[in-house]
C-alpha cells in the first residue's frame, strides 16, 4: 500500500466516529466494527489518507460508525465508487464494506469485474446467509431448503460461496473470518492491508434477528475446536483439540483427506499449506461439512500488477510522448461541426 503515514500515535477511539452506532442488539457487526476499530490504528495509515465505501445492506452502515472519509453509495454498486476513488488518487487506503446479498446478488457483477482487474484495495464481505436489512429474505449464499419469508417451501437455490467465488474471479488475496473471533481478524486485516491488490475477506457474521446460530456448527465452543482449520502458510493443516488431527492431500485424488496422529500418523503425513498454490485453495473451499472442518485465515495469495497502477502508467506514458494535456486543443479536435 502507498499511502501516507501518520506523523502521530493513533487509537482506537480516534476511529470511532459521533454517531451512534444502530444494529440489532447482538449482532455480529458490533464485533467486526471493533475490531476493525482497533486494528486501523496499527497500520499507521492517516484518518484523511482512508475510505469506507459501502453499498446498501445492515454492513453498509459501516461508514458512518468510522471517523475517516466514507462514501455510503447505491446497491450492489460500491465497487464501481470504490474503483473511481482509488483511480482517481491511488495513494488513499481504500476499504468497502458489502454484504452476501449487496455483494453477490444485485452486485455480483460489479464484484467480479473488481477482484480480476486487481484493484489495490480491500473488500469486507459480511456473510450471514440472510437478507437481514429487508426482514428476512433468503440471500445468494442461503442453504438449501432454507425457509424464509421469500422461501416459505424452502430455497432451492444452490448457494454462492464468497471465497471460491472470489477466487474463481481471479482475486490475488482471499481470506475468511469469523466476525468474534477478534485476533484472527484482525491478523487478517493486517495482512490484507499489507497485500498489493484486491484483497477479498469474507466475514462469517450471525444475524440474531433472522438467522441466529447459522454458523453455530463451527463457532459455538462445543464445535470450533474439531470444526475449523487455521491456515497458515508454511505450516502444516492441523486442527482439532492439541492439534491432533490433520489434512494430508491424497497424491492419486488430489483431494484432501482427514488423518488422526493419535491412530497410526504422523506430523509428517499432514500437507503443509503453501498459499501461493490455488489448487490447495479450491480443494479447501469445496470441503463439504461437517464432515471436513471449515478452513479460515489467508487461503490464498499472490501477486501481480494492480489496475490503479496500470492507468497510472499508461497516464504518465501518454503526457510524455504527447506533452501537457490541452482540453481546449482536445474539444476542438478530431471532426467537428457548427449548428
Amino acid at each position: 500500500m502507498n499511502q501516507t503515514i501518520t506523523p502521530e500515535a493513533l487509537t482506537r477511539k480516534d476511529f470511532m466516529s459521533d454517531q451512534e452506532v444502530r444494529w440489532c442488539p447482538g449482532c455480529g457487526d458490533y464485533s467486526i466494527l471493533a475490531t476493525v476499530q482497533r486494528v486501523m490504528p496499527d497500520l499507521g495509515i492517516a484518518r484523511e489518507n482512508m475510505v469506507w465505501i459501502s453499498g446498501i445492506g445492515c454492513s453498509s452502515r459501516f461508514p458512518y460508525y468510522m471517523n475517516t472519509y466514507g462514501f455510503h453509495t447505491i446497491h450492489g454498486r460500491a465497487p464501481a465508487f470504490a474503483l473511481g476513488v482509488k483511480a482517481a488518487n491511488p495513494d488513499l487506503s481504500v476499504w468497502l464494506v458489502t454484504g452476501d446479498g449487496d455483494g453477490l446478488s444485485i452486485g455480483g457483477n460489479h464484484l467480479l469485474h473488481l477482484l480480476r482487474r486487481n484493484l489495490d484495495i480491500n473488500v469486507l464481505l459480511f456473510n450471514n446467509r440472510i437478507y437481514g436489512l429487508t426482514k428476512g429474505q433468503y440471500s445468494p449464499t442461503s442453504e438449501v431448503g432454507k425457509v424464509t419469508k421469500s422461501t416459505p417451501g424452502g430455497s432451492a437455490d444452490h448457494p454462492v460461496d464468497p471465497s471460491a467465488f472470489a477466487l474463481g474471479c481471479g482475486a490475488s488475496f482471499v481470506a475468511r473470518a469469523v466476525d468474534v473471533d477478534a485476533p484472527n481478524l484482525g491478523e487478517v486485516l493486517k495482512q490484507a492491508n499489507a497485500h498489493r491488490g484486491t484483497s477479498f475477506i469474507e466475514i462469517y457474521q450471525n444475524c440474531p434477528v433472522f438467522n441466529d446460530g447459522a454458523f453455530d456448527g463451527f463457532v459455538d465452543k462445543a464445535h470450533k475446536v474439531d470444526r475449523q482449520l487455521h491456515v497458515q502458510h508454511g505450516k502444516p493443516l492441523l486442527f482439532g483439540k492439541d492439534n491432533k488431527r490433520g489434512l494430508r492431500m491424497n497424491p492419486n485424488t488430489l483431494r484432501f483427506e482427514v488423518v488422526d496422529l493419535e491412530n497410526g500418523a504422523s506430523e509428517a503425513d499432514v500437507t503443509v499449506y503453501d498459499e501461493t498454490n490455488i489448487a490447495f485453495a479450491q480443494a479447501l473451499l469445496r470441503l463439504p461439512f461437517p464432515e471436513f472442518p471449515v478452513a479460515l485465515g489467508v487461503l490464498y495469495r499472490s501477486e501481480r500488477e494492480t489496475y490503479d497502477h496500470a492507468l497510472v502508467t499508461q497516464r504518465e506514458k501518454a503526457k510524455a510522448s504527447n506533452g501537457a494535456p490541452d482540453l481546449e486543443k482536445l474539444l476542438n479536435s478530431g471532426g467537428t461541426w457548427k449548428v
